[in-house]
């Protein structure tokens, strides 16, 4: 029965009761807490009035017990009846400990005075629990149980902060432990110090009247804020040791630092970095701004009592969208469906259509329908504020605004306008963000549907008035300052166009390479390809190949419009097709005035890729689509976690995810969760949207995870991860258990990859100890395996077989996995070898993934290339090219469309599967030489199947090409004097050639070699790896000479001047001075090490010595008619790595890995200038044409320019800052040139770049395609260079004049 304190108190407050209160929405609650029956309520609900219902409700109450009391004040307390609630509170029954446990929120009644006592607020009357984000909360608290300490809960206005808070402390056990003191709530809000002083003084006075030990009336308030916060710190310490103050809606540091009393101290606020401004410890939660669906679902069934949200309507979901997740909205719809329940269909079509005049109120509202309420508020301005609050119209959801924005639209100036926007802000029309210096402004979206609903008839006309004052205000060209005006110009321009239907403006705009550079380098490119993307129909209708060539230039050269400091995007545009709009732009401007390189035989080459984007600084080991194809995750060893658009490469998301580096990152099947597990040995799981961390599993591995996925499909979510550990080292992981559900061991060395079968039941685990295992997920018993080490042949280069991965069939029947350079395809049945995939032996197989929609098997390979094959058919379908280190690893997208690579080179690439294809383009090697004379050029080097080639320089036309040669080829030299090449093997000879084909087929074997005098044919010479030199004649390809007599490869081979003699050096240390007409040969012989270079040295007009130098640190002079060793020095304590001799022969310049440059008399062959400013070795030198200069290039990517007569540093050649690859040149600095009149320096690195001599500044920079530029081949009038990538593309660069 009821305590006859708790009867008395209800009959007492009898009249105030039954006329106040509404029954029924106090008994959805006590029904709630199980103290009132179904046909009690209908009883009451049958009463024909309000009054009645009330009577009814309180006299059945009479006739129940203490718990039906504690209900009904709840009940009170949720509703907002808290005048009521206070006439019953000081009669609140004691209940036993058993059953002290509240109905509803799970505190008691201890727990209820405490915070009642504290000024905690109550729980609102609808609310829905966050519990993921509560107990993250309730964990910091007790981090503070022992010693003071801030926690501050951070996140976006209307998130929830305050409620999080209040229901964080709304638990026994926390306050009984940690703080029974009590907890102590302020609120705070955005106030001035005098506002602040009140705050606190009322504080104080509530702690001094609940200590009892000072009479109210002789209490004197604080006098000024110091005076404030000792007396704070004074209570709090003294009287109330162990309690929590909770500060609410902090927005200043120098407001929070008034609480800075070494005290605990919980505070919400929406800037995280204030706790920056207090001492102490600190801990921090992260508050979800929106609502999740289910979150939404759960409060409109609270509304409409039901009981589970999969009772509600088929409209209620789509009601939640609409709402897009503002608690504010999902409580109106709520409230209103409260009252009319069957009007579900009907709030959802006027919510669509933005019809709010028939979204009625509910009882709390002061209109009866929600636009009245809007339009109340606009109709109090004066009539030119509401004109411009119509303009307001235009602005896009979410979307914040800075004054000065609106200074254009409106011609007002900026302090004007901040007179205006103040006057909405204080009418609760517009809203300000104040962590933003100045400030920007932002309207809800239920403001922004309500304006456009109300002006609907005149979108365009307000779209095309923000156009035409943009226009007016910026008519010399786009703003480029970067602050928020200009950003908001740049993202928003073409979307007021397009909404005008200003067609021919969004034109000019979108086909202006002038709006591209200008965008480009405040934005970075994804907002511009989401552009093109976005307006693509439009566009279109103009002209779709442009729009296409324009979204091409962006999605492949992004990556590089990211770097800084930023390219000249008018030289990267002269890398596109001549035919291309954007080419011809780039032509023009070039033309114009500056340093520009037309790419001249760029029409030879396709690219395939779809997207080329740099997510992180630092190798990526991992990346993967989200399955609807839309998102890509992506990590590495920065140690972070991005998520961007799959086609624009827009950053979604980007997490310091681990400590070290993250090996593998995967998504579930329903694209909410991201997985990633890293070296330091910890898997954790993360709202793919939010970023927030949903759960850290125990460190259960005891080394590095390689991998991780989840299962398929959700039916039964699971995660796989497998690790580096020597027996446990394969475990499957349920997200609702504290740790793993189950560990496979099978494996006895490392397990590198782990991949479910598409149905689930099944998973595959590779692994270094040879063998791939499938396991029976549900029993996690070993159910088949495969030892591949039983299919490999023993291989004395490399120890033990390691499979790298493996992946299912699209139908699950056969399972392909990777070890060494082989891929194999497995019947799962059966275990019958299928297929083997074989790839040449330079390579490795890195990662392999099965198209879930066809027989396609992507490949990620060791040497920077990715390829498609058909495994039914066993036919290689694509070569995927352009990454510049190894393949790390390759995903298609779930519906088969889309491939992605990620690389070394820290860069993903995506690709169309239906658009890549095998090709027949050959990569040359960099091992080349080029001719230039009478306007023509010559260039010659080796392609990757080891045929020579010869093409024309201007064209890059192929005008010979050898047969395969056995021996690799190492070095190509032209003969200057006639038609003839000469090339050198590995097994040692030399080959010669220079006769017309008829006199060729007259011949035989070394005897053309008299006829080669009276003809002037191309004469090549050829060094091999075997150590052979051959000379042969072009076009013919008539093999001249065989040169053999080096035992190791052939380094490097050149012509006299007069062609008559041909000089080879070689890894076995000897250089031979060969007459290769008669074959005689000259051996200088003196060199401990290999001899990669030489140089002609002329000491007088009739004499010229043999300049070399070698990795043993010596250089040495000969005589090449005697073979005699004129002079030997030992110049450095490192290996000579490059040398070169001034114009008129009197110095020669050496330098070393030893990081130093030496420059040498060629009379006295002593030391002149020591130079050792370098921080690394120095690769590369050049004298400049005039003896005044020598340039030299180290490993660090800087170039050094010096004085030759005293050896002074007049400049330093470099970026400010390094590039992705940890250098100032993308590389080591390898060639150096001097233009012919000493003003320009071209360099070659990873990129190619051309310096102003005189000041040190970069002129120009091209990227190629690929990196590690080998050397550079420079016209006499420096107008044409020609060089090859590591990846074997020609580039015959032309100035633009």
């Amino acid at each position: 029965m009821m305590e006859e304190g708790a009867r008395s108190c209800l009959l007492q407050s009898r009249s105030m009761l039954v006329q106040d209160i509404k029954a029924s929405y106090l008994m959805d609650h006590m029904i709630t807490d199980g103290v009132l029956t179904g046909d009690e309520e209908e009883r009451i609900r049958n009463k024909p009035t309000k009054k009645d219902q009330a009577v009814a409700l309180w006299e059945t109450l009479l006739k129940k017990d203490n718990q039906a009391y504690i209900s009904f004040y709840n009940a009170l307390v949720r509703e907002s009846y808290g005048d009521l609630a206070n006439l019953l509170h000081k009669s609140l029954p004691l209940v036993s400990p058993e059953a002290e446990k509240s109905f509803y929120d799970g505190g008691t009644t201890h727990v209820q005075t405490v915070l009642s006592a504290g000024g905690v607020p109550q729980r609102p009357a609808v609310f829905v629990s966050r519990i993921a984000m509560l107990n993250q909360l309730r964990e910091k608290l007790y981090c503070l149980q022992k010693e003071p300490g801030w926690v501050t809960v951070y996140g976006m206005a209307g998130s929830g902060k305050s409620i999080l808070a209040a229901e964080a402390v709304r638990d026994q056990r926390l306050i009984t432990e940690c703080f029974p003191g009590g907890v102590h709530w302020l609120s705070i809000g955005q106030l001035d110090r005098s506002d602040l002083l009140v705050r606190i003084q009322t504080l104080c006075f509530r702690l001094e009247q609940q200590s009892l030990e000072l009479d109210p009336s002789q209490f004197r308030l604080p006098t000024s804020l110091e005076e404030a916060k000792e007396r704070l710190r004074f209570l709090i310490h003294r009287r109330f040791p162990r309690s929590l103050l909770i500060v609410d809606d902090i927005w200043d540091s120098t407001v929070l630092k008034a609480f800075d009393i070494q005290c605990r101290v919980l505070l919400t606020t929406r800037d995280r970095s204030l706790a920056d401004s207090v001492t102490g410890t600190k801990f921090e939660v992260a508050v979800n701004s929106g609502l999740e669906d289910s979150q939404a679902l759960e409060i409109l069934g609270l509304y409409v009592n039901a009981t589970k949200t999969q009772k509600l309507p088929k409209q209620a979901l789509n009601i939640v969208r609409e709402c897009k997740g503002s608690p504010l909205v999902v409580s109106l719809i709520g409230a209103l469906l409260r009252e009319f329940p069957d009007r579900w269909a009907y709030y959802l079509q006027k919510l669509k259509q933005k019809q709010f005049k028939r979204i009625r109120k509910s009882t709390s509202y002061d209109y009866d329908a929600l636009d009245q309420a809007m339009d109340a508020s606009i109709q109090v301005l004066p009539e030119d504020q509401q004109e411009l609050y119509k303009d307001l119209t235009v602005l896009e959801k979410d979307e914040k605004v800075p004054v000065k924005v609106l200074s254009v639209l409106w011609g007002l100036e900026p302090e004007e306008v901040e007179d205006v926007l103040q006057d909405f802000v204080n009418k609760s029309l517009m809203y300000r963000d104040c962590h933003h210096r100045p400030y920007l402004y932002f309207l809800h979206d239920l403001q922004l549907d309500f304006l456009a609903e109300m002006n609907r008839s005149c979108i365009e006309e307000l779209h095309t008035k923000v156009v035409r004052q943009y226009q007016k205000h910026y008519s010399q060209g786009p703003p480029t300052s970067g602050d928020e005006e200009c950003l908001y110009w740049f993202r928003f321009l073409p979307y007021h166009m397009a909404k005008a239907n200003l067609t021919q403006e969004l034109y000019s705009l979108m086909f202006s390479l002038d709006w591209v550079v200008t965008k480009a380098k405040v934005m970075g490119p994804a907002h511009l390809i989401n552009d093109y993307v976005a307006y693509g129909a439009l566009l279109d209708k103009e002209n779709s190949e442009v729009r296409a060539q324009f979204q091409e230039f962006l999605s492949l050269n992004g990556h590089q419009l990211e770097q800084r400091p930023f390219p000249d995007v008018v030289q990267l545009a002269l890398s596109q097709s001549d035919s291309s709009e954007v080419y011809r732009q780039a032509l023009l401007q070039a033309k114009k005035g500056g340093f520009y390189l037309d790419w001249v035989n760029k029409s030879s080459l396709e690219s395939l890729s779809r997207l080329v984007v740099q997510p992180h600084q630092g190798p990526i080991y991992s990346a993967c689509f989200s399955h609807d194809g839309s998102k890509i995750a992506s990590c590495g060893s920065s140690k972070t976690l991005r998520v961007f658009n799959s086609i624009s490469g827009e950053k979604r998301l980007e997490i310091q995810a681990h400590d070290d580096e993250i090996l593998c990152c995967a998504f579930s099947p329903d694209d909410r969760l991201l997985a990633t597990c890293s070296s330091d040995k910890k898997v954790k799981v993360w709202n793919s949207v939010s970023g927030a961390l949903i759960r850290e599993f125990p460190e259960e591995h005891e080394e590095q995870i390689n991998h991780c996925q989840f299962t398929n499909t959700q039916q039964r979510l699971l995660l796989a991860t497998c690790s580096n550990d020597s027996l446990m080292n394969t475990k499957l992981w349920n997200l609702n258990k504290p740790s793993s559900q189950n560990a496979l061991i099978g494996h006895l060395e490392p397990v590198n990859h782990c991949c479910f079968s598409p149905d689930d039941n099944y998973l595959s685990t590779s692994s270094s100890d040879g063998t791939v295992i499938l396991w029976d997920v549900s029993s996690a018993n070993q159910w088949k395996s495969i030892d591949l080490a039983s299919h490999l042949p023993e291989d004395s280069e490399q120890s033990g077989v390691i499979v790298k991965c493996s992946t299912w069939s699209a139908d699950g029947r056969s399972i392909i996995c990777g070890s060494r350079n082989v891929v194999f395809v497995f019947d799962v049945k059966t275990m019958e070898n299928l297929l083997e995939i074989r790839i040449g032996r330079g390579s490795s197989v890195q990662y392999c993934h099965a198209c879930p929609s066809s027989n396609m098997v992507a490949v990620a390979l060791s040497h920077y290339a990715v390829e498609l094959w058909d495994i039914e058919r066993n036919k290689k379908m694509a070569d995927c090219s352009g990454h510049l280190s190894w393949v790390h690893g390759v995903q298609f997208s779930h519906d088969g469309s889309l491939l992605l690579s990620c690389s070394e080179d820290q860069t993903i690439r995506v690709w169309e599967t239906q658009k890549v294809h095998t090709t027949s383009a050959v990569s040359l090697k960099r091992d080349s030489a080029v001719l230039f004379s009478n306007g023509d050029i010559t260039v010659v080097a080796a392609d990757n199947r080891n045929r020579l080639q010869v093409r024309n320089g201007r064209t890059g036309a192929l005008l010979f090409q050898s047969e395969e040669q056995v021996s690799r080829i190492r070095s190509t030299a032209i003969c200057p004097q006639t038609t003839a090449v000469v090339f050198g093997r590995e097994d040692g000879t030399i080959q010669a050639g220079g006769l017309t084909a008829r006199e060729v087929l007259r011949t035989i074997r070394w005897r053309t070699v008299q006829l080669l005098s009276p003809h002037r044919c191309l004469v090549l010479a050829v060094g091999l790896e075997t150590g052979t030199t051959q000379v042969l004649e072009i076009p013919s390809g008539a093999c001249l000479a065989t040169l053999q007599g080096h035992t190791r490869t052939v380094l490097h081979c050149q012509f006299t001047p007069d062609g008559q003699t041909l000089i080879s050096s070689s890894e076995d240390g000897t250089i031979r001075v060969w007459r290769w007409m008669t074959g005689e040969c000259v051996l200088l012989e003196g060199h401990t090490e290999q001899v990669r270079c030489f140089s002609l040295l002329t000491t007088s007009p009739s004499e010229t010595h043999l300049l070399s130098w070698s990795f043993d640190g010596t250089v040495k002079v000969w005589d090449m008619t005697s073979g005699e060793a004129l002079q030997s020095i030992m110049c450095h304590k490192g290996a000579v790595l490059a040398c070169d001799v001034s114009p008129d022969g009197q110095l020669f310049a050496t330098t070393s890995a030893d990081k130093t440059a030496k420059v040498w008399s060629s009379a006295s062959w002593e030391v002149v200038l020591l130079l050792n400013d370098h921080q690394d070795c120095v690769r590369s030198c050049r004298f400049s044409w005039d003896g005044r200069r020598l340039a030299t290039g180290d490993d660090n990517g800087e170039i050094r320019l010096w004085n030759i007569m005293d050896g002074a540093l007049l400049q330093t050649c470099s970026r400010k800052n390094k590039d992705a690859m940890d250098s100032f040149h993308g590389g080591w600095v390898t060639d150096l040139h001097f233009s012919p009149d000493n003003t320009v320096l071209v360099s070659t690195g990873g990129y190619i770049m051309w310096w102003n001599v005189e000041t040190g500044e970069a002129l120009q920079t091209f990227y190629p395609t690929g990196a590690n530029l080998k050397k550079i081949h420079v016209s006499p009038d420096f107008s044409t260079f020609v060089t090859i990538d590591n990846i074997g593309i020609l580039y015959i660069l032309k100035k633009v004049e």
